[in-house]
């Protein structure tokens, strides 16, 4: 387990360095002069060739990418033309609250997608079964963003029960940072009531952002459930008399769970790079907003850099669905 591990870490090296050109190349054939964008339609001409010249836009691409990767490689992404200010700033303020948000997400995928798809496969072709799957079609064929708009107009205009933009209420301080997760670092704190308003405050987004994977992933887990029931080692179990609860906990769940978290593990994955609307009309400052931002402006480094967070997400998360889904099943670990 340890050399595959390691394998992956290698090959993904290989991969955010394969990102890193594309990204890059793309950025810069994007139509649009930098300089103009950044300065804007009255700065002057000596002025744009001066900022397009410090951004090494006349020289070469592959000049360009070298000049660029050097600075990466010592943790420095360059100016963002947009904030003026260096865009490992910028990622550093603007990540944690998207890593709040997509974890929270991912909690209410997971928990709502394993509940969905055990009450289908539990009651197979009954009304509850098509209920699951007719939400399941319905959740994948509705946008993350509509279901936004429509909380939005919801619990902001008809019922305002809960806080819908932003990440506190007004008059609420921020926790001190510490993992700068509001929640966590208010609950390390002792200051529950801002843990409380970080959450409030973190429900209608994560839900909607949510919403689509849950459906989906039910779906996929309902009908891999349903197929191992079919089983002979199923048939030699219920044989035995076991509970019905058991033989889906203990035997029925394992084996079905594997495609369910490989396709999990690439909805949370993609929530990074999804959750730019999401977080535009729930006004959350987070890194997506930043960097669909970005692309308007052609912002070149930080479009650049928020690729590369999300290619690395991308890696992460599935090295670590690998081995969630080579712990449930072993004859994976064995053929590998």
């Amino acid at each position: 387990m340890l050399r595959y591990i390691a394998r992956r870490l290698f090959l993904g090296v290989f991969v955010l360095f394969g990102v890193s050109i594309m990204i890059f190349v793309l950025s810069r054939v994007i139509p649009g002069d930098p300089g103009r964008l950044a300065l804007g339609p009255r700065a002057t001409q000596e002025a744009v060739d001066a900022l397009n010249d410090e951004l090494y836009m006349n020289e070469p691409i592959y000049l360009q990418y070298m000049y660029w990767i050097r600075d990466v490689f010592h943790g420095d992404f360059g100016i963002s033309l947009v904030t003026k200010r260096s865009v490992s700033e910028d990622v550093i303020q603007f990540l944690p609250a998207t890593l709040e948000l997509v974890l929270v997400s991912g909690i209410f995928m997971a928990a709502g997608s394993i509940l969905l798809g055990r009450l289908a496969a539990n009651y197979k072709d009954t009304f509850i079964d098509g209920a699951v799957r007719f939400m399941a079609y319905a959740g994948i064929a509705l946008p993350s963003f509509v279901v936004a708009v429509l909380l939005l107009l919801l619990f902001g205009y008809v019922w305002p029960v809960i806080p819908v933009l932003g990440r506190l209420s007004s008059g609420v301080a921020a926790p001190a940072p510490i993992t700068d997760f509001y929640i966590i670092d208010a609950l390390l704190q002792g200051q529950f009531g801002v843990a409380w308003d970080a959450f409030l405050h973190l429900l209608l987004p994560a839900f909607a952002l949510s919403l689509g994977g849950m459906f989906q992933d039910a779906r996929i887990l309902r009908n891999s459930l349903t197929e191992n029931m079919s089983k002979e080692y199923m048939t030699v179990s219920k044989s035995y008399g076991l509970p019905r609860q058991i033989l889906m906990s203990k035997y029925l769940f394992k084996p079905s769970a594997a495609s369910f978290f490989t396709v999990m593990g690439l909805d949370f994955a993609a929530m990074v790079g999804n959750a730019f609307l999401v977080e535009k009309i729930f006004n959350w400052p987070g890194l997506s907003r930043y960097g669909i931002n970005a692309m308007l402006n052609k912002d070149l480094n930080a479009i650049c850099a928020v690729v590369l967070i999300i290619g690395l997400v991308f890696l992460v998360v599935n090295l670590f669905v690998d081995l969630i889904v080579a712990l449930f099943d072993p004859r994976i670990r064995l053929s590998d």
